[in-house]
């Protein structure tokens, strides 16, 4: 996994020229919608993503 991993497109204009940001780690700028953004990542969920695909309800 690397260090930085980069978003492919603006998550408020959904444009795809965005380049890292100057406030530090995990900060992007967009360039077509002129914002700024910062990704963190939270970690991992205890029970893990249930998939609503399965046919029925789980219990």
């Amino acid at each position: 996994m690397s260090e930085r991993a980069a978003p492919f497109h603006c998550p408020y204009c959904g444009d795809e020229d965005l380049r890292p940001g100057e406030q530090g780690h995990g900060a992007w700028e967009c360039g077509a919608c002129n914002r700024a953004f910062q990704l963190k990542f939270l970690g991992l969920l205890a029970r893990g993503l249930e998939r609503s695909d399965t046919g029925g309800d789980r219990t």
